[in-house]
């Protein structure tokens, strides 16, 4: 069993920042891609932005020079850094982690999900 502890949301005016934290704990071999996804109300849960396990970040266009995604594999923690922000960016933020279990299969795992809430 693999968990992903999410935290760090919350309410923020706009052009504030936030830091989230995602912490993975569990029958862990390695970890691959580390993410975090965004559902905001009426539309489905898209991608914000994913490190490899070495390191290459993609970033959704919204946020591009705004957000910065890093991770601590000694930790297993994976972090957003929220610069800017802006009401647009109001949504339940998810983690995500592609993890290589005991058995040597590639596995998805969900955090629970963190509400971020910007105020105009």
């Amino acid at each position: 069993q693999v968990q992903l502890v999410e935290s760090g949301g919350g309410l923020v005016q706009a052009g504030g920042s936030l830091r989230l934290s995602c912490a993975a704990s569990g029958q862990i071999v390695s970890i691959n891609t580390m993410g975090w996804y965004r559902l905001i109300p009426g539309t489905q849960r898209d991608l914000v932005a994913e490190v490899t396990g070495g390191g290459r970040t993609t970033y959704e266009g919204s946020v591009k020079g705004r957000f910065t995604i890093s991770r601590d594999n000694a930790k297993n923690t994976v972090y957003l850094q929220m610069s800017s922000l802006k009401p647009e960016d109001t949504a339940i933020y998810y983690c995500n982690a592609i993890i290589v279990g005991d058995s040597g299969l590639l596995y998805q795992y969900w955090g629970q999900g963190t509400q971020v809430t910007v105020s105009s």
